[in-house]
């Protein structure tokens, strides 16, 4: 794209669509004319960017009449199955934060980090990864080209703010000791829920799956064996992972670090000996992967262990999307 492109947030008054602003207006992304969407019971409110009143317009079949060249969509999956479709048969490129296209094999799914060459055979539509899988796999891209993984095990300690205005309410009505299950089948506060979405026949949650099935699309590698225990903690923001990783090659630990430390979306904080390591708390609102606790994992020939923290509504989600837009417009 040679010109400021006109951009369209379909979903904008959500938890993601109003960090899809703030990242938007912190990377100063450039644009031509800006449109709000979002369902019909949000449609004449007014959302506020970079000092300009915008009114939401209702989504609706006729919503990409007008030119637009980029849409951020967070607004579920059954309304991007729907209208993704219509907004690329306009022209425009649809970058989706929704579960609904990640696994078809005509749609990228991108990490920038990662995988940024696969946008160019986009046909309208590029999925955002899972906001789990998102800060797994930017770790991951430079040991797997270095040292080939064998073998990831994912247990993740996943915040309530995955799952919207939703699971933040739960969770700060428990802490005042009224437990309401809005979002939940179980309280959350002083709680751990191994089950995040729906239970799958094989015994897994639909959330298991997801990070197993697209940590093979994202990375290209079908070979590497993956398994996933993902449990939702009591902590607004920020997912944590325990990832133990196995490779075909050896290598040595500091060698780990330094390679991990030089990667784009990286930061390494790892001092144990003085209490450094990644928190939930100091990765809220920030945009890059924190990663820590790499130590060798000696029960296996060539394994480590680490410790992966990042904003999921940021980099999981709304900075994921926008760093994709960024790809499209260069």
């Amino acid at each position: 794209m040679n010109k400021k492109p006109n951009l369209a947030i379909v979903g904008a008054t959500g938890l993601v669509g109003s960090t899809f602003l703030k990242v938007l207006e912190e990377r100063d992304f450039p644009f031509d004319n800006l449109y709000m969407m979002a369902s019909a019971k949000s449609a004449g409110s007014t959302v506020t960017f970079k000092g300009k009143e915008y009114v939401v317009e209702e989504l609706t079949e006729h919503s990409f009449d007008k030119p637009i060249d980029i849409a951020l969509f967070s607004a579920g999956g059954s309304t991007s199955e729907k209208y993704a479709p219509i907004a690329a048969a306009h022209g425009c490129i649809v970058v989706d934060n929704s579960s609904a296209w990640r696994m078809n094999e005509e749609v990228p799914l991108i990490v920038p980090e990662v995988n940024p060459e696969d946008v160019s055979w986009n046909k309208g539509i590029i999925a955002n990864p899972n906001c789990s899988t998102i800060q797994a796999v930017v770790p991951l891209k430079p040991l797997h080209e270095k040292y080939k993984i064998k073998r990831v095990i994912y247990s993740t300690y996943q915040a309530v703010s995955g799952s919207g205005l939703k699971g933040i309410n739960d969770l700060k009505e428990g802490l005042k000791g009224n437990d309401i299950m809005k979002a939940y089948p179980h309280p959350i506060a002083g709680n751990c829920l191994p089950h995040i979405d729906v239970f799958l026949e094989n015994g897994y949650t639909k959330e298991e799956m997801k990070m197993i099935n697209e940590t093979h699309k994202i990375l290209g590698d079908d070979s590497i064996a993956v398994t996933a225990t993902t449990v939702r903690v009591p902590v607004f923001d920020s997912h944590s992972e325990s990832i133990n990783v196995e490779f075909e090659k050896p290598f040595e630990i500091e060698d780990v670090k330094t390679l991990l430390a030089n990667y784009p979306g990286i930061v390494v904080q790892d001092d144990p000996a003085n209490n450094v390591y990644p928190l939930a708390r100091d990765a809220a609102g920030k945009n890059e992967v924190f990663v820590g606790r790499i130590r060798r994992d000696f029960s296996v020939e060539n394994g480590i262990n680490m410790w992966v923290v990042a904003d999921n509504i940021r980099k999981g989600a709304a900075t994921n999307a926008v760093q994709i837009a960024e790809k499209l417009i260069k």
